[in-house]
């Protein structure tokens, strides 16, 4: 997928330009924004509000870093921002209960669905402290170098290094026990 210049972004319709963006990178910082909050629907809110922030800064894009690198940096700082809040502190999230009009069929598929997302893997990765989720996000599921997240994370390549190798070993200490 080729990168957005700011050449090409100086060009486009800023309308045109977000929905782009939003079509490239939509389904990366949903799931970015999930490894950060553990709800989807949360995750949800976090990345539409992410997408305003893009759209509304677009113009401090100064093509330094790539497009990607950019929205991530605002998408990793509006979910820590969101965690220190008083609003993820104090107010509980829970699940509605199904509608009425769900059919039988959709329940099954939908507890289907939900099994998977609770395979053990992700329970623990989930259960990690934030500092080494997401580390372990960023690198395997989403191919990141060391390089890339330090830079992202706005830590040394030492840093990332060191709670990558402690998030494995935390991982493999849960799994295995």
């Amino acid at each position: 997928m080729e990168e957005l210049t700011i050449e090409a972004l100086a060009a486009v319709d800023k309308e045109e330009l977000i929905d782009e963006i939003m079509n490239r990178y939509g389904q990366e910082i949903l799931q970015l924004t999930f490894s950060y909050v553990n709800n989807k629907a949360v995750a949800e809110d976090l990345t539409q509000d992410i997408f305003v922030k893009c759209y509304k800064n677009l113009h401090t894009y100064n093509g330094k870093s790539k497009l990607r690198t950019w929205l991530w940096r605002i998408a990793i700082n509006h979910c820590k921002d969101f965690l220190k809040s008083w609003y993820n502190k104090n107010v509980v999230i829970t699940e509605e209960a199904p509608a009425m009009n769900v059919t039988k069929k959709e329940m099954v598929e939908e507890k289907v669905i939900q099994k998977e997302v609770d395979d053990q893997l992700i329970t623990a990765v989930m259960s990690l402290p934030i500092k080494y989720r997401e580390v372990i996000y960023l690198h395997y599921y989403e191919d990141m170098q060391i390089k890339e997240i330090a830079l992202l994370t706005e830590v040394s390549n030492n840093t990332i290094k060191t709670r990558l190798r402690r998030a494995k070993e935390l991982l493999k200490e849960r799994l295995e026990g």
